[in-house]
């Protein structure tokens, strides 16, 4: 740790794995591919490491940063760690990089080819608290066992030990660890998984201690949740223990994503050496926090905004620290962002085209390791407010409120003029089941998909071309049509009900239609993981939003135009353009995602206008999006409620409105899903082995579903005897007339290979269903 006596000292939670133009990923794919070696797939991760340790040294930041990088996902590195692999993976001893990729995807290498069905099903995979990031879920069986399986952590404190780097290691805390996983088995106890994983934490701190480790961060983010008071009391069983285990060792303990509430009295009593508070998130909180904190100890600040892309305001975080200051002495003060920098892109130099306006408000994660670097020299002057640095910070920020680029008067009055009528459909549902029954004349378990389709290389290499002016605009429409030619052909092939064109135009199911809404800024390398080899590159909302022009209608209707089978308009919704952007932070969300609801209605009604009898409006971020405290469950319900409302309420009651949820814990809030009113809705069920059928049990829902049948995420191929007992299982709960079958997400990152074989098992699995159907039907009569 480097110090200086006119500096606060410095830290980050973590850096971005992926590189600085995806280089991780492209050769995660490569390697799985076959294409590239392990050997190759290393040294590509030892030089994204390399590059995080040198840009956070030449920030002159206190301490650096390991073990932040993963090939995956940081939950399932820390699975692999304490040795939590589950037994149909069969491993016994170290695990291994190839079995690591197996849990995640359901396929490794070497059985390349082998009958789908003797392939180990992959882990499951859900949000990582309010995020878009994805963690794989760890699972714990009876007789759960955990030993020190992995030397990752130790291998890469002593590479960064090795370049000079006296590293602070990161890890997932125990206690989180065991809260975030799922319990196969319901006689396991807590206090049983709470025993045998305190040992191999021990063994982790004192190797640790033995390379020479300082400090070593445990992040314990589940205390900005509602916990029970059996897991509020493993902290003070768990944490005694820890710091037993290696007393020179000091511990800092990370919370983000929120205020600790009543938690608070853990962190200011077990024995840590430091506390990571998020006040970006939780700042009205820090008041309290002070005055219980022991001054002995290090408090680090989340001055700076590590989920979000704008510049920090030096003179609001000046405030903080320097009111922070009267409590805690300045050797013990440390600043960092408030979170991991993984949730943010890497850096403004790569963007070459942005505003200059909108460029200078602006700040990815290199960005703001300066602002911090900034904020701990000027928090320690007297005469900060002449330093050149603070006055352009201030600049901009005072721009960026006067700019007339964000407001537009139009649509605030169009969001104020809204009726209760503009947010309910015109007859119940049952009546409107009717009406779309005779229109569409579907068969029983209508089969369909979720909207996209392989984007293969020469999609990808056509759509950039066209990007760049290097063919003419009818040569690409010519492109386009013919890929939704062959794929709406390919779907009457395989026997699907319910057709989708595709979305060969689109790069992203949210950057898509960032690209035509105003208010909205399209980077050219804002990349972020969102899972494994898997980035998106959220669009940035700087101003007040509203539709221009139409956005799906041109190939919606074309592809329409071509089949007498129901076509589905496919729209993104307006909760998840809200979550999956950086929004703007001048202005609730709620009113974001409200000027977005009205945008999408305008063009779900022009598709209605068109001919779409079917029109889906995804919203996978709706769980995704609930507030961490029940507390503040009910006013996002409701606005996020009435935002899909906003948006599909358009509509006659013959139309079929469809939506679509993926990869979150949706039990909890089923009640308010369907308050949505969606005729349709699909979830994803298939890689939580169709755990989320008890929830229906408990509630009956109203309208149709599709629970996913096939998991999308791995490219292992489900079997039609697979899917049958998934359709079997769920009408143990649904009516026959309400359930369709359906993947559990779209194809896009799937190759043809895989989709086809797997769409026909998927359609003779519906046929096989409605014979048996058809059977019990003539043996009654």
């Amino acid at each position: 740790m480097t110090n200086s006596n006119n500096r606060l000292h410095t830290h980050i939670l973590g850096y971005p794995r992926i590189g600085s133009r995806r280089q991780l990923k492209f050769a995660l794919e490569s390697y799985w591919k076959g294409k590239s070696s392990l050997h190759e797939l290393i040294q590509t991760a030892e030089s994204i490491k390399k590059e995080s340790w040198e840009k956070q040294h030449k920030a002159q930041l206190s301490i650096i940063s390991s073990n932040d990088f993963s090939f995956y996902d940081h939950v399932l590195d820390t699975l692999c760690l304490v040795g939590a692999v589950p037994k149909r993976f069969k491993s016994n001893g170290p695990v291994s990089l190839d079995l690591l990729f197996t849990m995640a995807r359901g396929m490794e290498k070497s059985r390349q080819g082998q009958d789908p069905s003797l392939l180990p099903h992959p882990m499951e995979m859900t949000k990582w608290f309010d995020t878009n990031y994805h963690y794989i879920v760890p699972e714990f069986e009876k007789d759960q066992h955990f030993s020190l399986s992995s030397t990752k952590p130790f291998e890469e404190f002593k590479q960064a030990k090795f370049l000079g780097y006296l590293s602070k290691p990161i890890l997932l805390g125990p206690i989180s660890f065991l809260f975030l996983g799922k319990k196969k088995d319901p006689s396991i106890k807590n206090d049983e998984l709470i025993a045998k994983i305190i040992p191999i934490y021990e063994e982790i701190l004192k190797e640790f201690y033995s390379l020479g480790a300082d400090w070593v961060e445990l992040d314990e983010p589940i205390l900005t949740l509602d916990i029970s008071s059996e897991w509020q009391k493993a902290f003070y069983e768990i944490y005694p223990r820890l710091k037993l285990a290696a007393p020179s060792l000091k511990i800092l303990l990370a919370t983000y994503f929120g205020a600790l509430k009543e938690n608070r009295e853990i962190v200011c009593s077990i024995p840590i050496d430091g506390l990571h508070y998020d006040c970006t998130r939780a700042g009205h909180e820090l008041q309290g926090l002070l005055q219980s904190w022991d001054k002995n100890k290090v408090l680090s600040l989340g001055i700076i905004d590590g989920r979000n892309v704008w510049k920090n305001d030096f003179s609001q975080s000046l405030k903080i620290i320097h009111h922070t200051l009267e409590f805690i002495p300045a050797e013990l003060l440390w600043l960092a962002p408030s979170c991991s920098l993984h949730f943010v892109p890497v850096s403004l130099k790569e963007e070459k085209k942005i505003n200059a306006e909108i460029r200078n408000w602006l700040a990815f994660a290199d960005e703001k390791i300066e602002e911090l670097s900034t904020l701990a020299t000027l928090a320690l002057r007297e005469n900060y407010q002449n330093d050149d640095q603070y006055k352009e910070n201030q600049k901009a920020i005072e721009q960026r409120k006067t700019s007339g680029l964000i407001h537009d008067p139009s649509v605030k009055e169009r969001l104020a003029a809204l009726k209760e009528t503009d947010l309910s459909r015109k007859s119940p549902y049952r009546q409107r089941k009717e009406l779309q029954a005779k229109k569409l004349g579907l068969p029983l378990f209508p089969t369909t998909t979720i909207g996209s389709f392989p984007q293969t290389a020469e999609v990808r290499k056509i759509r950039s071309q066209y990007r760049l002016g290097h063919i003419a605009e009818e040569q690409y429409d010519q492109f386009i049509q013919e890929e939704i030619r062959k794929v709406v052909q390919l779907q009457e092939e395989i026997g699907l009900d319910v057709l989708v064109h595709g979305e060969f135009e689109r790069s992203d199911m949210v950057e898509y239609f960032g690209e035509k809404l105003k208010g909205f800024l399209i980077t050219e390398n804002g990349w972020v993981q969102s899972y494994g080899s898997r980035c998106v590159k959220p669009p940035i909302i700087y101003g007040d939003v509203s539709r221009q022009m139409p956005m799906t209608i041109k190939w919606s209707k074309f592809a329409q135009s071509i089949t007498t089978k129901p076509m589905k308009g496919m729209l993104t919704g307006p909760v998840t353009i809200l979550q999956w952007s950086f929004v703007r932070d001048d202005q609730p969300r709620k009113t974001t995602a409200k000027q977005i609801a009205l945008a999408i209605r305008d063009e779900v009604k022009e598709l209605e206008q068109n001919g779409l009898g079917v029109i889906q409006i995804d919203e996978p971020a709706l769980r995704e999006g609930l507030p961490l405290r029940k507390i503040d469950w009910n006013d996002y319900l409701q606005w996020a409620i009435e935002c899909f409302r906003i948006a599909s309420c358009c509509v006659e009651d013959s139309t079929q409105i469809h939506t679509h949820m993926c990869y979150s814990e949706f039990g909890d809030i089923i009640e308010a899903i369907a308050k949505l009113d969606a005729d349709v809705i699909s979830l994803e069920a298939s890689r939580s082995n169709l755990e989320l059928i008890d929830s229906f049990v408990r509630f009956r829902y109203p309208n149709d579903i599709g629970l996913g049948v096939w998991d999308i995420h791995s490219p292992r191929i489900p079997t039609t005897e697979e899917i049958l007992a998934i359709l079997r299982k769920a009408l143990s709960v649904f009516p026959k007339e309400s359930l369709w079958v359906n993947p559990d997400c779209g194809l896009k990152t799937r190759s043809y290979e895989e989709v086809i074989p797997s769409l026909k098992n998927m359609v003779e699995a519906a046929h096989l269903l409605r014979k048996e159907i058809e059977s019990q039907n003539h043996s009654t009569h």
